[in-house]
């Protein structure tokens, strides 16, 4: 299984791989300077987005077990019966 991070910041969420510490500690730093941007870094690819951190600002973070072939389990197997 892989594990997927999901930051939450003032209700809208972003998913992140592995490792976040880094990132933690960055918006951990930002707040505590009275506030300032840090750049989340995509899940796949791409820029990432800044968001700016300030004192006060809800932040939760939570950790997702997401299967490998999810969508392998949930699709229906073709049998004969329906031909």
């Amino acid at each position: 299984m892989a594990i997927v991070n999901r930051l939450t910041v003032d209700g809208r969420d972003y998913f992140l791989p592995e490792p976040v510490t880094e990132l933690k500690n960055s918006i951990l730093e930002a707040i505590k300077a009275g506030g300032g941007y840090v750049n989340i870094p995509p899940l796949r690819g791409g820029p990432g987005i800044d968001i700016l951190f300030s004192p006060g600002m809800p932040v939760t973070w939570s950790q997702i077990d997401v299967g490998e072939s999810a969508a392998e389990e949930t699709a229906p197997e073709a049998e004969d019966d329906f031909l």
